[in-house]
């Protein structure tokens, strides 16, 4: 058995856009954290500078179908014009 897959993403909000960002996050955790294979989805930092996630996976297979999932289209699409920089995903 393979060892779980743990990643960070950074999300930098547009000035004024904080609130709308963690509610986009928000949201998307209430769906992901019972998709397969999730072992951890949660926001561990939120500050008006960054929101953190921290996730971690049971399989590559499970990071895989999550990343071409609904939940993570839906969030992508919310965020896309709240956000001052693009995702940064970080594999700890």
């Amino acid at each position: 058995m393979s060892a779980p897959i743990d990643l960070q993403a950074t999300f930098i909000p547009n000035d004024g856009e904080f609130f709308r960002v963690k509610l986009a996050l928000e949201i998307a955790i209430e769906e992901v954290v019972n998709e397969p294979g999730c072992l951890r989805y949660e926001l561990t930092e939120a500050t008006e500078e960054k929101l953190v996630l921290t996730e971690q996976w049971a399989s590559q297979e499970d990071l895989d179908k999550h990343s071409r999932g609904i939940a993570v289209q839906d969030l992508e699409e919310s965020l896309s014009a709240l956000l001052a920089e693009p995702i940064q995903l970080e594999r700890l």
